[in-house]
């Protein structure tokens, strides 16, 4: 987190909606008060860059009012292009000196101008060793950040925690599971990006934006069929709902879901090269374009590595007074990374 005990409002901006979530924090647990969802028009936020400011305000304002909440200081998070996370091995030292030695030593791995980024850093205590130490090297473009507070600023709402994404959807994932003996794979399918994640013992060890999501399947149908981008929207939505469609929608579903799987297999190769082999036991699923058709099983038979729905409800529970239990399916595959937002404070690191 590059800013840092009261409860935060939780605002996850994508590349097609924004989302808010409140939590209420206490020694009993996280309870959801309240979900909103603000949808954004294509090109707004592109790969993690917000292009239209004043787009992206309106809907912080306006998921705001329609929340009704009071609370005055939020949390959200960072992707994409925006930033980059990066495991690099480091010499034993005390953690004190590791903020100092990396700013000589970032510049090598960070293919952006060092004075124009924003640089944190998290030690990765499951994979220290006697001599040496492994550290998540965490850097974010100013100019996007500094668009990300415009537009809290301008909305009247105080940017407390700015978190990234990865790190978001796996503080969801640990707050529900636990600690895993066995490091596991979050895959996150957005509009706009495929957040890809490893957690072991907890820590986030590998963390990867992949920019291929939902809206790539629905330009190939727009400019392949020769339809507008809302028609095309509409018929990739009827196959995710296994709804009759043209054969070309399944065929170009099927071409884009064989790139995508191409990503994620080089993810997965790439994170075990890192890790000496370490290969993840399963993955969690979750994300708007997780119901493509035929798009998880396939990454499972060309890994061989099993899936499972990522439920962000197993232990946050929610106010059954404001959502219904059909509600709470419905957004259950959109919610992990707001809800991992809104399990933050104002002082977390």
């Amino acid at each position: 987190m590059f800013f840092s005990n009261k409860n935060l409002v939780a605002i996850d901006i994508g590349s097609s909606s924004v989302k808010l979530a409140e939590l209420d924090l206490s020694a009993r647990g996280a309870v959801l008060k309240k979900f909103a969802i603000f949808p954004l028009n294509p090109g707004a936020v592109n790969n993690g860059e917000i292009i239209e400011i004043d787009t992206v305000t309106h809907a912080i304002r306006s998921l705001m009012q329609i929340s009704k909440s009071k609370r005055k200081a939020a949390a959200t998070c960072m992707w994409g292009s925006a930033v980059i996370v990066k495991k690099i091995a480091m010499p034993k030292m005390d953690v004190k000196l590791v903020a100092e030695q990396l700013k000589w030593e970032a510049e090598q791995y960070i293919p952006f101008d060092i004075n124009e980024i924003s640089l944190e850093h998290h030690i990765l205590k499951s994979r220290a060793n006697a001599e040496s130490m492994d550290v998540l090297l965490i850097a974010a473009k100013q100019e996007y950040l500094f668009r990300f507070l415009e537009c809290f600023e301008t909305a009247q709402v105080k940017c407390e925690v700015m978190d990234i994404t990865g790190f978001a959807l796996a503080n969801c994932f640990n707050a529900n599971y636990g600690e895993m003996d066995r490091a596991v794979a979050l895959i996150n399918f957005g509009a706009g990006v495929c957040n890809f994640v490893v957690v072991e013992k907890g820590e986030v060890t590998f963390c990867r934006d992949v920019p291929n999501g939902g809206s790539n399947y629905t330009s190939e149908i727009s400019k392949s069929m020769g339809i507008s981008y809302q028609e095309a929207e509409a018929l990739k939505i009827s196959a995710s709902l296994g709804q009759e469609v043209p054969d070309e929608v399944h065929s170009i579903i099927k071409s884009v879901n064989e790139q995508l799987v191409e990503e994620i297999k080089n993810s997965f190769e790439f994170y075990a090269a890192t890790a000496n082999g370490i290969t993840a036991a399963k993955f969690y699923i979750s994300g708007g374009s997780l119901f493509l058709p035929g798009l998880v099983e396939q990454i499972s038979k060309v890994t061989g590595i099993p899936f499972e729905p990522f439920d962000p409800f197993i232990k946050i529970s929610f106010d059954s007074k404001v959502f219904t239990h059909d509600y709470i399916d419905q957004i259950k595959a959109l919610a992990p990374i707001a809800l991992g937002l809104g399990l933050r404070k104002a002082g977390d690191r």
